[in-house]
């Protein structure tokens, strides 16, 4: 008896040491982001969604201040210290890590599959052979409107620029609400919500992108500078004051009611819901003509990629494809509204106003913001001078003619298309 209550006791220990064991062996992957807003959703819904289905890998998310960031991770890269997933911002910081060698091609990774090669630009190589990163999610461009004002004044949702135009007098005539919510003081407002938010609908979205990183077309061909005419026209709208507007007092001027339409990004959709005491709806740049092809502003906003020096590679590419797939994407998408993801697949928003941007994918074509990729690696830097310039044709002190050609020589001074 005592023989076989001993032998009981050792396997009961053995077990128990087993189990132990199999614990410690647990493998644990630290992700790098600048997305420290992102924390609690992280922890509450995407690492237990992934552990539940993964046991044995246990994700933590190690954010760093969005503008220590970059700085942050290049010094752990380079010491070696860094996690093995690496949160990537769009273009050009992340092609130098993967040039460095610091990420690994994805190219193969099981999942990858599910990106287009539109959302998969903003982490791919220029000769397209490579994509580095997984995407997560992007920004939609758009127009955010007060559908009390809307009502009130008995305004159709326009579709084309007359009837944009028609609305943005009937507004002003009324005098109840400023027609536009945007200011010129920022710069960056008057190129981002302005000018790559209705341009592509003028160049035809990635086709003139393209051909303008081939050299193909000219920032003074007609399709570029007509976006110029367009936000030209737009001066009247604004508002008094507008050229000493600031981003947070355009953001305030519409959460407030005073504004009817804000010239949008998606990302503005959580601030707007919990400040905005009104209905709110949201539409696409507005197409020249009846029967035009509508593009839309669709912008790879952050990826994960795999560092080249993880010691966990295979449990890594296990995460990096689970994010790659659907639930992945229905989880982030609706966990931060305004932040959609770039899956094929698509996701059913549970936000009304996000889901409103996310429905454009149909029927419109997707872009990328013409300055991101290739055509800002040099000096002047073209994303930079965009945004001066876009504030001064918006202010009246540049023509759209002048303000393409500085643009254009300043890229001239520098970018060699490639032959």
């Amino acid at each position: 008896m005592k023989n076989t209550a001993l032998k009981s006791l050792l396997l009961a220990s053995s077990l128990l040491t087993s189990a132990g064991l199999v614990h410690a062996a647990d493998v644990t992957l630290t992700v790098e982001s600048w997305r420290n807003d992102d924390l609690q959703i992280w922890q509450e819904k995407i690492i237990p969604a992934f552990e539940a289905k993964n046991p044995g890998i246990k994700i933590v998310f190690s954010p760093t201040a969005p503008t220590e960031y970059n700085a942050s991770l290049n010094a752990k890269l380079d010491a070696g210290s860094a996690g093995d997933i690496i949160t990537c911002r769009p273009f050009d910081a992340s092609l130098e890590l993967f040039n460095k060698k610091q990420l690994v091609d994805l190219t193969g990774l099981p999942g990858m599959e599910n990106f287009s090669p539109v959302a998969k630009a903003a982490w791919t190589t220029d000769d397209g052979k490579s994509t580095f990163c997984v995407p997560m999610a992007s920004v939609i461009h758009g127009f955010i409107y007060n559908k009390d004002a809307f009502d009130k004044l008995g305004i159709s949702v326009p579709k084309t620029q007359d009837e944009f135009y028609a609305a943005l007098d009937k507004i002003k005539a009324d005098g109840t609400y400023i027609p536009l919510a945007m200011g010129t003081k920022d710069l960056w407002e008057a190129a981002t919500m302005g000018y790559q938010n209705i341009g592509p609908n003028y160049w035809k979205g990635e086709e003139g992108r393209e051909a303008l990183i081939a050299g193909k077309q000219k920032l003074t061909d007609p399709e570029w500078v007509k976006p110029y005419e367009e936000l030209a026209k737009w001066k009247p709208y604004l508002g008094d004051g507008f050229e000493a507007q600031t981003y947070s007092d355009s953001q305030n001027l519409f959460t407030l009611g005073r504004a009817a339409i804000y010239p949008a990004g998606s990302w503005e959709i959580a601030l707007f819901n919990s400040q905005a005491q009104f209905k709110m709806g949201a539409f696409p740049p507005p197409v020249p003509k009846t029967g035009d092809t509508g593009y839309i502003s669709d912008h790879p906003d952050i990826g994960v990629a795999l560092n080249a020096k993880s010691t966990h590679a295979e449990e890594a590419k296990k995460f990096l494809s689970w994010v790659a797939s659907p639930e992945f994407a229905d989880i982030y998408a609706n966990s931060l509204p305004g932040f959609f993801s770039l899956n094929s697949t698509p996701v059913k928003m549970s936000d009304p106003l996000a889901q409103e941007f996310v429905s454009w994918r149909g029927p419109y074509k997707s872009t990328v913001r013409s300055t991101y990729q290739i055509l800002s690696r040099g000096t002047p830097n073209l994303e930079n001078e965009t945004w001066v310039e876009s504030a001064n044709v918006i202010n009246g002190t540049n023509t759209p003619a002048v303000a393409a050609e500085k643009l254009q020589k300043g890229l001239d001074s520098w970018y060699k298309p490639a032959k």
